[in-house]
């Protein structure tokens, strides 16, 4: 490596360590300013919201912070402060919360708006570099990021400030989330999209049924329980196989087929209870894709049988679906 690649290495990580020490020294202003800030949050009622404003790059900051809460149970939007002076104040309401971002505290923008805010009733929630700064002393709770020095060689565009934010704005988030119980399920319901969507949709939404659903006596031949999984709907790679009161007692796969074909080649006309995987793995349709996914896993399986409370099969979930869900 030349020199002066090694000096480009060099510098990149010298300002990715100031800014984790950046962020490292905030968590000694930690104090009750914050728990009084989460408990805000969490005692909004149904019809408030957390509104995040900020300028410039405080702004950028406070936009990603308004998004992880509301992903996270806390409804909220973002407003910035130029428009809020051109009509958006009366988006403010006694029942919401306003979550201000400013290094200095000092932001014309900022104070130009803090008067309205005031009047309507709404709390503030700071996250200042001064307790000493106008916006702190008008704020219900103030996070602290403290004296932080901006990293780079002219040391004025905001670098470690806006780290520290967005940082503080995580452990906001995450410290109500924490206190709520928000569980997966409810997770699941603001992130439908993506993989991570997949994962945390139920297996009711994804499991085949009715007609994509193959069932089979077990006293059928296993000749009459393939047909029924070749002209089943979508053609599912397994049959759940029931007793006579429609119980599941097996499963029927395709990985079945080819070794009952190497090893014997008269099973066409033996009843499939003779042939059938026992005791197979079964979910719930209440459960989460993910638990699924992590089952098909652990037992290196394709297709995973949904049964209900009484072990009657109602659906069936194959990796292939889910792996293709955008």
């Amino acid at each position: 490596m030349d020199k002066k690649a090694s000096d480009i290495l060099a510098y990149g990580k010298t300002i990715v360590g100031l800014e984790a020490e950046a962020v490292n020294s905030i968590c000694s202003l930690i104090d009750s300013s914050f728990e009084s800030a989460v408990k805000l949050i969490l005692s909004i009622p149904s019809s408030g919201r957390v509104i995040v404003s900020g300028i410039g790059k405080a702004g950028f900051i406070g936009m990603k912070i308004s998004a992880t809460l509301a992903s996270t149970g806390t409804p909220s939007f973002f407003l910035h402060p130029a428009e809020a002076v051109h009509g958006d104040l009366g988006r403010y309401a006694k029942d919401d919360i306003a979550l201000i971002l400013s290094n200095s505290g000092e932001t014309p923008e900022i104070l130009r708006i803090l008067p309205s805010i005031k009047r309507v009733g709404c709390p503030i929630i700071a996250i200042t570099g001064s307790k000493s700064s106008t916006l702190a002393k008008h704020s219900e709770a103030t996070l602290l990021l403290g004296k932080l020095d901006e990293v780079g060689p002219l040391g004025l565009a905001p670098t470690t400030s806006t780290t520290a934010m967005l940082a503080l704005g995580d452990a906001l988030a995450m410290t109500a989330l924490n206190q709520r119980g928000f569980s997966k399920e409810e997770f699941a319901q603001y992130h439908p999209g993506g993989a991570l969507g997949r994962k945390l949709m139920t297996i009711a939404e994804a499991m085949r049924q009715g007609s994509e659903l193959a069932v089979a006596n077990q006293d059928l031949l296993c000749k009459e329980v393939i047909h029924i999984i070749t002209t089943t709907k979508g053609r599912p790679g397994a049959a759940a196989i029931t007793d006579n009161a429609g119980k599941l007692v097996g499963v029927f796969t395709d990985g079945d087929l080819r070794r009952c074909l190497e090893l014997n080649s008269n099973f066409l006309n033996e009843p499939v209870s003779k042939y059938m995987g026992r005791s197979p793995k079964t979910c719930k349709a209440t459960q989460l894709v993910e638990e699924a996914l992590h089952t098909m896993s652990q037992y290196r399986i394709d297709q995973l049988l949904v049964v209900d409370e009484n072990l009657m099969p109602i659906g069936i979930l194959d990796i292939q679906d889910v792996v293709s869900i955008s």
